[in-house]
């Protein structure tokens, strides 16, 4: 596993299909699904990436 910088802003789909240890197309349903909830949510957001912050605030692991 690679270490992922903590001053990172955005986490790309690869990245968080490593942190979950999980498909890089289900990262990407994952990252949709995130982005999907913050679009709707009025928030500007960058497809295939998420906001470092938000996922770990929402994910557990």
């Amino acid at each position: 596993m690679t270490a992922i910088p903590a001053n990172k802003k955005f986490l790309t789909a690869a990245e968080v299909a490593e942190i979950l240890d999980v498909s890089v197309s289900t990262a990407y349903r994952i990252v949709k699904k995130m982005n999907d909830k913050l679009a709707a949510e009025g928030k500007i957001i960058v497809p295939g990436k998420i906001a470092a912050r938000y996922f770990y605030e929402h994910v557990y692991i």
